[in-house]
């Protein structure tokens, strides 16, 4: 594979995580997840640093990659001065702001597309030959999953992600109690 593709794609991934991880930082900082997803940043944290002891030739991947290093530097920022409010008991939570702007569908739909974002990453890692399922076949089908979990276990929360098994991703499904 040509090196400038191979750049391009790891610029691709770097943007996916990025977003993933902006998504999950959201749902700390609005009391859904109980902790931060410091394994994730410092994961992402961690291919912006390797990237930036490389000579980048190219003015549009060089354009790009310091592009997402000052969004994410800029993210990190924020992400600590919130964390540091909530630390010292001032941080304040919009959440009737969020419940009436924000319906259940639509964060089960960001769930989907978080979810659907780990499932590319992982076809990725995996150099899968095939194409992965397209994002509104992917829905279905976990909608499909969720209305079985749910048959048999009662009307509880269903919890997915996306795991790498064997070389091959797997979707692992948990009825929450």
């Amino acid at each position: 594979m040509d090196e400038g593709k191979v750049f391009q794609t790891k610029l691709d991934q770097i943007a996916t995580e990025m977003r993933a991880l902006e998504l999950l930082y959201e749902r700390y900082f609005s009391g859904e997840e109980k902790r931060a997803p410091l394994k994730e940043r410092n994961a992402l944290e961690k291919k912006l640093r390797r990237l930036t002891t490389r000579r980048i030739i190219r003015t549009d991947h060089r354009f790009r990659f310091e592009s997402l290093s000052s969004r994410y530097h800029t993210y990190a920022t924020r992400w600590d001065r919130v964390q540091r409010l909530m630390d010292e008991g001032r941080y304040v939570r919009h959440l009737d702001r969020r419940r009436s702007n924000i319906s259940s569908s639509s964060r089960q739909r960001d769930n989907y597309d978080t979810l659907y974002d780990s499932l590319i990453l992982a076809h990725r890692e995996c150099s899968m030959a095939s194409p992965p399922p397209g994002r509104s076949q992917f829905n279905s089908f976990l909608e499909r999953q969720k209305a079985q979990i749910q048959e048999r276990f009662g009307k509880r929360e269903v919890e997915f992600r996306i795991v790498i098994e064997n070389g091959k991703p797997k979707l692992r499904a948990k009825a929450k109690k």
